[in-house]
């Protein structure tokens, strides 16, 4: 995992090498300050001194002066450069691994994405690589810096004073254990702040989604109670993890202040009683080194714990990366062509979790000829949708196989599979961007007629027309600008633009009314898509009553096939649910 994780340093890999020789530099030009500062206190403790004329000392403490403000106008533009270069390598970094991630995600098939939740990988995606992102910053600049600040400015301070430098044998392992103790605390409490997001993105997530059934129910104040919980659950983590950092800045700077105090009155002593060649500015000197020895310590320690707190990021991505698609075509022929719209179901059977006991497809036997139209037709829960879904591997089934245009589905690739089946899922799905951009989803070198000319078959171009702007106007997310049948129009639109050899349609008129929904199949059932497989799964029976064959589903079973008045006649289930149904409508 490591070895992957590095490899989205590239592209920026110069610049992340840059960070520790600007460091280093950065490091060398810091120690020389507090030397500077040490020789001004003792120039002016010079002063009244034999031999020492105040032109003397004031042309010492000017170049000593000079000293300090080139060097921090050294340490300025080197701090700058690594900083800098710190920056775009991080967020290069991150922008790599980010990329990766989606494209994975993008790999990923349904029964993968339904396990890990659209939430958890929307955190994922945000949250957990904002956090290694981080660590990646700080290892390559503050976590080189404070290691080697540490070791040169105790080698500094040990030259100055062996006597005092026995400071550092305690406070050392102080700050250690105050570090430890704090981190075994801390990265629990970050691990389950994680799971918190994940809940509440899903909450605010589902919310967002269906504001319109909220609204429509009146369940806002339901909502609101529901997202207040999930978001004081994830502040009152958030809270507890942040206390755990807030109590760690001020133990240490105690301990840190605890020691230049020390060393002052410790350093004050020896100065007075005249037993050591320590001097005032020597004492300054070092009291600067204690500042930067613990901070660095400090520093250091920090760094490994946000790395500890990042282990949890690291893992939740590399589950992601760790996934295998449970439906791929690295085994499929790279020549094999859709050649004709022919469809077969041979012993099918299916369950989404390879665990179930029970099947969702049971003993599935079908053959449907290419340019028929088939019409599937079944109760709630009678695995309707799961059947389609098989034919373009959305899924794949556990038992049996799949055959399109003569052909296991399996030896297809994905692009020569799905590039010749159209579907238009129950949810009808529409993205951000113009009507126009949304249907030449199903053939992005379509011309403009053609757009036009679907939506006319999908009978969308006379609401499309009566927009201000027509096929130009702007969708929100998910087409929340549009109606629920009119969304259904555009999918239909898109579907027939691609000019697929399968058509399927899952329950993709429900929202539209009979007379419309009429003209659609009649545009289907023209000579232009003659060769054209044809599969429609609806509730009602006056959708699919003119298709060639229909096939009754219950349970996950096949229980009857045959035309509108066969069935009609000869299947009882099909039969109740024509007469319900005419009993509603004569009702009306």
């Amino acid at each position: 995992m490591a070895k992957r994780f590095l490899s989205f340093t590239k592209g920026y890999r110069i610049l992340t090498l840059i960070c520790p020789i600007m460091v280093f530099l950065d490091v060398i030009i810091d120690l020389q300050i507090p030397e500077a500062m040490g020789n001004v206190v003792d120039i002016l403790y010079k002063i009244g001194q034999e031999g020492y004329t105040p032109e003397m000392i004031r042309s010492q403490l000017m170049i000593n002066l000079l000293k300090m403000l080139a060097l921090c106008a050294a340490t300025l533009v080197v701090g700058y450069i690594a900083s800098r270069c710190s920056a775009i390598a991080s967020m290069g970094f991150g922008a790599n691994l980010r990329r990766e991630l989606f494209f994975k995600i993008q790999d990923l098939s349904f029964e993968n994405i339904d396990k890990m939740k659209i939430s958890s990988l929307i955190t994922r995606m945000n949250n957990d690589v904002s956090s290694i992102q981080g660590v990646y910053s700080n290892t390559i600049v503050t976590f080189i810096k404070g290691p080697f600040m540490l070791i040169t400015a105790l080698i500094y301070a040990l030259e100055i004073s062996r006597d005092l430098s026995v400071i550092f044998a305690f406070a050392l392992p102080a700050i250690v254990i105050v570090l430890c103790v704090m981190g075994i605390i801390a990265v629990p409490l970050f691990k389950k702040m994680l799971e918190k997001t994940d809940k509440f993105n899903g909450v605010l997530r589902g919310n967002i989604n269906g504001i319109r059934v909220v609204k429509s129910f009146v369940r806002e104040e339901h909502e609101k109670q529901k997202f207040d919980k999930a978001n004081r659950e994830l502040m009152k983590m958030d809270v507890r993890t942040q206390k755990i950092m807030l109590y760690m800045t001020p133990i240490i700077m105690f301990v840190i202040y605890g020691c230049m105090i020390f060393a002052m009155w410790r350093g004050s002593d020896i100065i007075l009683m005249g037993n050591g060649d320590l001097t005032p500015g020597q004492m300054t000197t070092f009291v600067a080194y204690i500042s930067q020895v613990l901070s660095s310590m400090m520093t250091v320690m920090l760094v490994v714990l946000s790395m500890f707190m990042a282990k949890a990021s690291v893992s939740r991505i590399g589950e992601v990366f760790k996934q295998e698609p449970s439906v791929n075509d690295k085994e499929a022929d790279e020549n094999a062509k859709v050649e004709n719209a022919g469809i077969e179901f041979r012993n099918v059977s299916f369950k989404y979790d390879s665990a179930a006991v029970k099947n969702i497809l049971e003993d599935i036997n079908l053959k449907i000829e290419p340019g028929e139209t088939v019409g599937i037709i079944g109760g709630t829960g009678s695995a309707k949708s799961t059947l389609v879904q098989l034919i373009p591997r959305l899924y794949d089934a556990t038992e049996g196989e799949v055959l399109v245009g003569g052909r296991n589905v399996k030896d297809y690739k994905f692009e020569n599979l799905r590039r010749e089946i159209s579907v238009v899922l129950q949810q009808n799905v529409l993205f951000s961007g113009s009507i126009m951009e949304n249907i030449r989803w199903g053939d992005p070198s379509a011309t403009d007629e053609q757009v036009i000319e679907a939506a006319k078959a999908a009978q969308a171009h006379e609401f499309i027309s009566e927009f201000e702007k027509g096929y130009d106007t702007e969708l929100g997310q998910g087409g929340n600008t549009v109606s629920g049948g009119q969304r259904q129009r555009i999918c239909i639109a898109r579907a027939i633009l691609s000019k697929s050899k399968i058509i399927i349609l899952d329950d993709s008129t429900s929202a539209v009314d009979t007379s419309t929904d009429a003209k659609i199949r009649a545009a289907l059932r023209s000579e232009k898509f003659a060769g054209t497989t044809k599969i429609i799964i609806a509730q009602r029976i006056t959708s699919i009553m003119d298709a060639d064959r229909i096939v009754v589903m219950e349970d996950g079973k096949i229980v009857g096939t045959g035309t509108h008045e066969e069935l009609a006649k000869n299947n009882e289930i099909y039969h109740e649910i024509f007469v319900s149904q005419q009993e509603g409508v004569l009702a009306q």
